[in-house]
């Protein structure tokens, strides 16, 4: 439960970078943000698996891009369904989900399953002669 909170936590703080981001994206409260993060995961969860099956053969025309087209379009549902959370375009969707999902990605590198902060410091390996790394 707790992992859930921390990450409902960490989308709802990569919209509102998204927001403050991207033109044409406009948030009216903190807590149109929170419903509008909460709302994009419930449909991230149950539909986006469903619409990205339906449309491979798009997906694999255009090597994978379609899925952001997809995933603008999820943003801009959102938006439709979450009262003070407004999209005015589809770029503006495009390029938000884009962000989005980047600020969310990285943000998520540093939190575990459990919703606790993980940092992880190891060196790159160095490989030496005959591709072994020397620190072993």
């Amino acid at each position: 439960m707790k992992g859930f909170l921390v990450r409902w936590f960490v989308h709802a703080l990569a919209l509102v970078i998204v927001v403050y981001t991207i033109r044409g994206i406009e948030v009216e409260s903190l807590f149109a943000t929170i419903v509008a993060a909460l709302v994009l995961g419930i449909i991230n969860t149950f539909f986006r698996p469903l619409i990205i099956v339906l449309t491979v053969p798009f997906s694999i025309a255009t090597f994978g891009g379609f899925i952001l087209v997809i995933n603008g379009f999820l943003l801009w549902l959102v938006s439709k369904i979450v009262k003070g959370f407004t999209i005015q375009s589809f770029w503006a969707a495009f390029w938000g989900a884009l962000v989005f999902s980047l600020v969310s990605y990285l943000l998520n590198l540093w939190i575990n399953q459990q919703g606790r902060l993980e940092i992880r410091i190891t060196p790159p390996p160095v490989f030496g002669p005959k591709g072994r790394s020397p620190h072993r």
